[in-house]
């Protein structure tokens, strides 16, 4: 009898360990997506904060360019309300009209050449292309998080228990605009 009660308390420790590890595994994990998606905020607010500066550096330059640069402005203020509002999906999509926009705005000062020389320009372009690089790694880092956190929810025996322990999967943030997926064509 007390070699059947020791088996069970073996039995009982062993899964209470193994529900420890799953739970804070879950936690490491939805924490990382978080953060993840704390680092593309931060680089979407950046990218933010210098439109307006490159917008003022160009604007005498590309006065007949009017469409290029109200677009662009128009995007980032939607993109800041998709922010502020916390929803994702209307998050990417503006996020990928603005990136589309901006796209534009790079073949636009390749017309330019007095404009490419501008030594203000030249600096608010290379932090835009840097803040850009920035952005994709950030979703590639928040994209990777979400597929190992939703990968480990979705795996027996623990899909058993993340419902229960209320665990639901993050959505991946991808691009919703199909022309920010084709290349920018340049032509002189």
């Amino acid at each position: 009898m007390t070699t059947v009660l020791i088996i069970l308390a073996v039995v009982l420790g062993v899964l209470a360990l193994w529900l420890i590890a799953l739970y804070n595994g879950l936690v490491i994990l939805r924490n990382r997506v978080k953060e993840g998606w704390s680092d593309i905020d931060v680089q979407l607010k950046r990218r933010h904060d210098l439109i307006p500066n490159l917008l003022n550096s160009v604007k005498g330059y590309m006065t007949h360019e009017r469409e290029i640069l109200e677009n662009v402005t128009k995007f980032r203020s939607q993109a800041m309300d998709a922010q502020a509002s916390g929803d994702n999906a209307a998050l990417g999509k503006a996020e990928s009209a603005l990136g589309s926009a901006l796209g534009g705005l790079r073949v636009a000062f390749e017309a330019y050449p007095d404009l490419k020389a501008n030594t203000n320009v030249a600096q608010l372009m290379d932090e835009l292309s840097d803040t850009e690089n920035k952005i994709q790694a950030s979703r590639r880092f928040y994209n990777s998080m979400v597929r190992d956190f939703n990968t480990k929810i979705e795996k027996f025996p623990n899909n058993l228990l993340a419902g229960i322990m209320k665990f639901t999967a993050f959505t991946f943030f991808e691009v919703e605009d199909a022309s920010e997926r084709k290349n920018i064509e340049v032509k002189f």
